[in-house]
């Protein structure tokens, strides 16, 4: 059975409704430069308005694309094993995830991939939804109750993501298996999975809808058309971070206060990407660059939207209000520390306080700080996997690197470091960040917690840059002579120009 809206002709000064300034705090609209000329009616149709939050005073910003002309417009289903949702409001265009242009290009073209038309055949509809519904149907009639409902997701899953999820604190977690056993869900099933397993649900009196819902939401506002930021990379960091919260140092000190902000910061720290970096955005004066002030665009992007989706699920209005006020300041603080245009300044602190031996972790302050250093490392560890999944992570991000290339050489840009395939190779770009970038932040981290975990993550570092050395032979050598200082951040102008045009954050 189909669904369908009659939408009447608006104006563009109609004002805000209330239900729509209390939505998520995702942002999709186009420059108002006009470099690029005016953005095809076709990609207009296909726009999303949205909130963000002022970076002052949080004043919700809310962008009209277009008016809506007469016409019936079917509401956007999204499908999810166990749960199905209705994205649209009467008057508003069906908000469509991964289709916001930005600057009048067309981004959902840029790192897409062919995909087959038309609707979800009604054979997978069934496949996904009727399996759990008739186990949790059949319970009832037969009155028998669910036994334990704080795993209800379960049923889900396989039974191979399910043995998957037993060694999920392995640091040899392969996260794109664990995404294909999972149908695509990997962000939604290992988070709710952790958080279970901390206990954090029951302890927080947290809803379980609500918390489905949020994960969901989450997972949705990733774009899949990302070859390296989509929601594949948030569950690894979020794996990651599940690794490093189980070191000793932390395990023995952190609260589940700390646990919870933690993996809400990995699993949201990069939501809403666009698929381009901060120096895009400002030299193609796009608003989010101006709302921002040019400081740490994307990261207060990603803060504002994650919170955006706390308030539209509510996943904490059960708390007194200064709390959930706390936990979404907390958070911001977390992911803008992800922000690798400010990693010499974390990294200095942090050396700091090793030489002096000043962390003190049953201080609230320096447990946070080392949260933020945890959650940088999770989000750059990729070098530090086995080869195998390191290698798969490399080609990724240096694919997005490389597309943004191509969009910034079509349009008479300037070419963003790394981003140019004419001058540089995988090889390169990763023996670069590794050495400039990973190595001095994983060997102060090292210091800071010198376990098993550590010097296993130190292995595969060296392996995995004299891999890509023995690729690019001219690159190793001058990589050799740039590190004259094992485990010291440089400022060597390649240094820079990799902090500059780095992604991966």
């Amino acid at each position: 059975m189909e669904l369908c809206y009659q939408l009447p002709v608006l104006p563009l000064d109609r004002p805000v409704p209330k239900h729509v300034l209390s939505r998520r705090g995702a942002i999709s609209f186009s420059s108002s430069s006009s470099l690029f000329g005016a953005p095809d009616p076709r990609q207009l149709s296909q726009r999303r308005g949205a909130i963000s939050y002022d970076s002052s005073d949080q004043t919700a910003l809310y962008i009209r694309m277009l008016a809506v002309t007469n016409k019936t417009i079917k509401p956007s289903f999204v499908f999810t094993p166990g749960d199905v949702r209705v994205r649209s409001q009467v008057g508003f265009e069906p908000e469509r995830r991964g289709s916001h242009p930005y600057l009048g290009v067309d981004f959902r073209t840029l790192h897409s991939r062919a995909e087959s038309a038309g609707s979800i055949p009604a054979r997978r509809i069934r496949r996904l939804f009727s399996f759990q519904r008739h186990l949790l149907s059949s319970r009832l009639l037969r009155g028998a109750p669910h036994l334990n409902p704080l795993h209800i997701l379960d049923e889900d899953y396989c039974g191979q993501a399910k043995c998957m999820l037993e060694k999920v604190g392995s640091w040899n977690f392969d996260i794109f298996l664990f995404d294909r056993l999972t149908n695509g869900n990997s962000l939604v099933f290992l988070t709710f999975h952790l958080l279970n397993q901390y206990g954090l649900i029951e302890l927080f009196q947290l809803d379980m809808v609500k918390v489905r819902r949020f994960l969901v939401l989450v997972q949705e506002d990733y774009h899949n058309q990302n070859p390296y930021h989509n929601a594949v990379h948030a569950a690894d960091v979020t794996q990651a971070m599940h690794c490093y919260l189980r070191e000793p140092k932390l395990a023995q000190s952190l609260t589940s206060f700390d646990i919870l902000l933690g993996l809400l910061a990995a699993a949201t720290h990069d939501l809403d990407h666009p698929g381009v970096n901060q120096p895009f955005l400002i030299k193609t004066n796009h608003y989010l660059a101006a709302l921002y002030r040019n400081t740490s665009v994307l990261e207060n992007h990603h803060w504002r939207s994650a919170v955006g989706l706390l308030r539209e699920t509510e996943l904490f209005s059960h708390l007194p209000a200064e709390d959930s006020l706390s936990i979404e300041r907390q958070l911001g603080s977390l992911i803008l520390a992800t922000d690798i245009s400010r990693q010499n300044e974390y990294l200095s602190r942090f050396r700091t306080h090793l030489d002096e031996n000043s962390l003190c972790l049953g201080n609230a302050s320096h447990r946070h700080f080392v949260l933020q250093m945890a959650l940088k490392c999770a989000d750059i560890c990729n070098p530090c996997r086995p080869w195998e999944l390191s290698k798969q992570w490399s080609e990724k991000v240096t694919e997005e690197f490389f597309h943004q290339g191509d969009i910034e050489k079509k349009h008479k840009l300037e070419i963003s470091p790394l981003c140019d395939n004419e001058a540089n190779t995988i090889a390169s770009v990763q023996i670069g960040f590794m050495t400039y970038v990973v190595e001095p932040l994983f060997a102060e981290w090292a210091r800071f917690s010198d376990t098993r975990l550590s010097q296993t993550m130190l292995g595969h570092l060296g392996l995995n840059k004299a891999s890509w050395s023995a690729m690019e032979p001219e690159a190793s050598g001058s990589s050799e002579e740039g590190e004259s200082e094992p485990g010291r951040a440089t400022e060597e102008p390649s240094s820079r120009a990799l902090s500059q045009g780095s992604q991966e954050s």
